[in-house]
Order: structure tokens, then sequence, then C-alpha cells
């Protein structure tokens, strides 16, 4: 299916691997001229060079940094089509101990960087009558067993933000949706330590509770990003897309 991105411009923040690299290359590989964003510059700019694409780094849990990133992604583009927000990490303390610290913490990554990326992008968004999509969690979505509590309930608040900014987004022409990824696997993942510590567990866990019973990858994340970016999903904006083998029951 053409997506109907071929010229279309993007910035993805998180970007140098994992998920956030797997969209920007479904961007690219629709024609999309992509950005990329990350906090740490060495691993940034090996992926940069590897897609051929411009990088920008900065920690856009900082609304700062968040502002300087856009300015500097539209400098380079000339005008901003689609935002994706991809900065998170579900790596946290055990349930019950958290502290005022790390809930500060983990918000910042989990929810404050969609947050200050999406009102700094808002009037090139606007503009452009653009897309934006937020990367989440299924843990937003249930209680995962084991999970961290910060990281489930600032990918809960995540959603909750989707869901109430795409009415005054809506009035400006710009959509806004999420992705909550089950498990998902890849170099550097918390998946990949399982699997080496355990596979057998990991198999089990999957066969009792996924119904497609594997792990999913991050390539299928990028293709439904780059679909929620495109035209072809042009009425939907305020929804959480679940992609997670089956995994979540509510």
């Amino acid at each position: 299916m053409d997506l109907e991105l071929a010229g279309k411009t993007a910035l993805v923040t998180g970007s140098s691997r994992g998920i956030g690299r797997a969209i920007a290359e479904a961007l690219r590989v629709e024609g999309c001229k992509v950005v990329l964003n990350a906090r740490h510059p060495d691993e940034l700019n090996a992926t940069a060079v590897a897609l051929q694409s411009p990088a920008i780094a900065g920690d856009v849990t900082r609304a700062d940094e968040a502002r300087r990133v856009v300015d500097e992604a539209v400098g380079l583009l000339g005008q901003l089509d689609i935002l994706v927000c991809n900065v998170g990490s579900g790596r946290s303390v055990a349930p019950g101990t958290e502290t005022p610290e790390e809930w500060q913490r983990v918000f910042a990554i989990n929810l404050w960087s969609a947050i200050h990326m999406v009102e700094a992008a808002r009037g090139a968004l606007a503009t452009s009558r653009g897309a934006v999509v937020c990367i989440s969690s299924i843990c937003g979505l249930e209680v995962v067993p084991g999970a961290p509590v910060t990281y489930s309930v600032a990918k809960a608040a995540l959603h909750a933000y989707v869901r109430g900014i795409a009415r005054p987004l809506g009035a400006q022409g710009v959509r806004i949706n999420a992705i909550a990824p089950g498990n998902i696997l890849f170099d550097g993942s918390v998946w990949q330590k399982k699997l080496a510590a355990d596979a057998a567990g990991v198999q089990a866990m999957l066969e009792t509770n996924v119904p497609l019973q594997r792990l999913g990858t991050p390539r299928e994340i990028g293709e439904l990003a780059a679909y929620l970016a495109s035209p072809r999903s042009g009425f939907a904006t305020g929804s959480i897309w679940t992609l997670d083998g089956g995994q979540v029951r509510a």
C-alpha cells in the first residue's frame, strides 16, 4: 500500500536504536525525509550515518531542549509534517519501592518528553496539518505483573494526554495517536536480557499470556507508526493502538 508519504518530513525522537530507529527506517522507506534525535551523540551519529539521515542530539525531557530540537529540525527540513515521540524507558524500581525522585525521573522520560515535543512542534504541525505518533506501552492499559508502577502510571497519563489533546490539536488540523506495544525484542532491550537469562521461562510466559506466542519486532511497530502518520489514517485521532500479539485482556 502506498502510504502517500513521499516528500513528507518527519522528526523521530529516541531514534538511535530499537523502536525509534525502526520507525525512522519505515518512514524513509515510504519516501519521508527524516531527522533523528537522541540524547547520546555517539550512538545517534552512528545511526545517522547508517540511515543517511541528519540527526540532532538533545534531551527532550527538558522543555528548552525540545524547543531547540524542533527549531533545528524545521530549519533542516523546511517544514514539519510528522512528529514521532518515542523517548521512553521501562527501567525503574520494583513495585512498592518508589521514591519522589524516581517518580519525577520516570515521568520526565515517559510523559514530559512527549508533552514538551508536541507543544514545541504545535505551530509547525498546524502549518502543515501534520500528525503526531506517541509510543507508549500496554503497561498503561492494564496491570502487567512485575511492571514498575512508575512506568505504568506515566504511560497511563500519556494515554490520557493523547486522548485529551486530540480535540484542541484537531481544531488546528493536527492528528495525534499513540501505539501501545507489548513485548518487543531488539538489541539492548529488556527482552534480549531476559532471553539470555531464561529462554525457557520467556517462552512459557509467551505461551501463557500472548495468543500469538512470540515477541514483537521493532519493524512491526515502525510500520504501524508510518500508517498512523500517513494520510491513509486521516480519520484517526485521539486513539491508543495496541500492538501486543493479543496480550491485553481488558
